[in-house]
């Protein structure tokens, strides 16, 4: 047996019967078991993350934002409500003038953007492969698209000047990318804010933007006064060969005039004419000279300055959204591991499952100098110097006051028999036994364990006769079974041949019976082959008083616990209650 086996310590935590209908509410024990089980996954889900958000805030770089404010004064008339509505109309369409290509495109040349390689870099950046992703955008430009249309061009421009052109046109969309405008409030004042590796960088884009902005309003309100110079040309033309006719016709008639009436109508419409002809000689002055001397719609109140802090990335909010998702991811792990995990951690799991009456949870321990713990040899005796303080194991004491119980309801001889092996059953049969024997009596520890006899090699290792020659002879139970103590006697396991003595005690046709043991002795308590190893708890669990299981916490299943109970049952045997051993101090506590 190795020392993680035979050597653990304990805390017995005895339960009564549960009831097995209806699902149990949720405890605030339960979420702190939770909790103390699981905090690992938890704690290492959060750490990934924020070790995954500390590497890209570490080497993401950096991106600076730069403000430029400007007032618009729309040009407007008429009443309160339809001035509004104007107003907010001629906004919304200088916001999207501000964006439009002609000034990106103009900021582009004015800063050479198109030879900077943060603008015209071929590869998107993962950011923006997930930005356009989730826009529905592809981040290549539409090469197909672009031959197409360009087909044309090529045969006529050289392949340099396309080349240029598509830089430029990456570098006007990476520009519209990093560009911002936008209305302040419901009042007439815009922002043009533009972001870029560099804050002096920054605030050139965005100064260049606004005054390109300004540049494209001032030249579409001269070309529309243009366009308005050039109709009022040839209206004017027109006014004029009109008043021409007019006054002709109404010297004509004055020179001889017939009708009094005719002269006064001939009058009018030569003065409405002139009026005409003059008003429209106004407007068209005025036009020429908004063509000369253009004024913008818009103007700079609040020049860009240079940003003190880094807009992107935002450290401080990656580091807390990557904290609060990987305490949300790494408790949605700990939930489904935790519901998934058929291994026994808690003491209810068997309880609730086989109707035991009780279940003991006992906790792995060292002696005080650190080392572990033997059995008591055969023939030291209880007052040698050399004798382990018993119980070795904290808290057995509790479990062995459970099983004198059991003895006041006549269950004598009892069998300790692990699921599987290492489960330390061999090291509780012989604690039970000896805290039995201390307390006056009378008791039997048989190793009946044929897979692997832990006893017989640590207490009898050089012992001549054994359960095996009883089981031939009765009478050599004098010799066979081994004093520990005044009141303790061992009967190591023997030779073992073909049949082990499990199976032969099952037969009953052998010398050695129980009840004549329980004639001399007050317990007798029986190591038994893991079950999953051997077969022979199936064979001699029937012919005891009782069975305590054993169970690995962390490593038994629940699955694999009950199939043991179920059969064990089924041929006949009582199940006492069951033990969950190797609890780590924590789930103990």
């Amino acid at each position: 047996m190795t020392s993680s086996t035979i050597f653990s310590g304990v805390s017995p935590i005895s339960l009564p019967a549960a009831p097995t209908g209806g699902d149990s509410p949720l405890t605030l024990r339960d979420m702190l078991f939770f909790l103390r089980m699981r905090w690992l996954w938890i704690a290492a889900t959060t750490f990934a993350f924020l070790v995954l958000a500390g590497s890209y805030v570490l080497t993401a770089e950096p991106t600076f934002v730069a403000n430029t404010q400007l007032v618009i004064v729309p040009q407007v008339s008429g009443s309160e409500a339809q001035r509004a509505f104007a107003e907010d109309a001629f906004i919304e369409g200088q916001l999207e003038i501000a964006k439009s290509s002609d000034v990106v495109g103009g900021t582009v040349t004015a800063l050479g953007l198109d030879t900077d390689p943060d603008f015209v870099d071929q590869t998107p950046s993962l950011q923006d492969r997930a930005k356009n992703w989730l826009m529905g955008a592809s981040s290549e430009p539409d090469t197909a698209s672009q031959e197409t249309a360009g087909a044309g061009a090529r045969d006529t421009l050289p392949q340099q000047q396309i080349e240029d052109g598509r830089i430029h046109d990456r570098a006007v969309a990476t520009l519209l990318n990093m560009m911002g405008v936008r209305r302040i409030g419901s009042s007439t004042i815009i922002e043009i804010s533009a972001a870029a590796s560099t804050p002096q960088q920054a605030v050139d884009i965005a100064d260049t933007l606004a005054r390109q902005y300004i540049q494209k309003n001032i030249a579409m309100k001269a070309n529309a006064s243009r366009q308005y110079s050039e109709w009022l040309t040839r209206f004017v033309s027109e006014q004029q060969r009109g008043l021409a006719e007019a006054a002709s016709a109404l010297a004509s008639f004055t020179s001889n005039p017939r009708d009094q009436f005719k002269l006064a109508e001939l009058q009018s419409a030569t003065d409405a004419r002139r009026t005409l002809y003059e008003n429209t000689l106004n407007q068209l002055t005025e036009a020429k000279q908004r063509i000369t001397y253009p004024v913008s719609d818009a103007t700079i109140v609040s020049r860009a300055t240079l940003p003190l802090s880094k807009a992107r990335p935002r450290s401080t909010l990656i580091i807390a959204f990557a904290a609060a998702v990987g305490l949300g991811v790494g408790f949605a792990l700990a939930l489904i591991r935790h519901a998934g995990d058929r291994r026994i951690v808690r003491p209810n799991q068997i309880a609730e499952a086989g109707g035991l009456p009780f279940v003991t949870l006992l906790a792995t321990s060292r002696t005080r100098n650190g080392h572990s713990a033997r059995f008591l040899a055969a023939g030291t005796g209880s007052s040698s110097s050399t004798a382990p303080a018993y119980p070795v194991i904290p808290g057995m004491a509790e479990l062995s006051a459970t099983v004198v119980g059991l003895r006041r309801k006549r269950r004598v001889v009892i069998g300790i028999v692990a699921v599987n092996p290492g489960s330390g059953a061999s090291t509780i049969a012989c604690e039970l036994a000896m805290l039995s024997s201390i307390s006056g009596a009378q008791t039997l520890l048989i190793d009946a364990a044929a897979q692997k006899s832990s006893l017989s090699k640590s207490i009898a290792p050089h012992s001549s006769t054994g359960l095996v020659d009883v089981l031939d002879n009765g009478e050599l139970i004098q010799t066979a079974a081994l004093p520990l103590t005044p009141t303790l006697k061992f009967l190591p396991l023997g030779k073992v041949e073909a049949v082990t003595p499990a199976i032969r005690l099952s037969s009953r046709r052998t010398q050695l019976s129980f009840a004549d043991l329980k004639k001399e002795f007050d317990a007798i308590f029986v190591d038994i082959s893991a079950f999953s190893a051997s077969p022979d708890a199936n064979a001699i669990a029937p012919e005891l008083d009782g069975v305590l299981v054993v169970t690995s916490h962390g490593h038994t299943s629940i699955d694999d616990t009950m199939h043991v109970i179920e059969t064990l049952r089924n041929i006949g045997a009582e199940i006492l209650g069951a033990i969950i051993n190797h609890a780590p101090k924590r789930i103990e506590s």
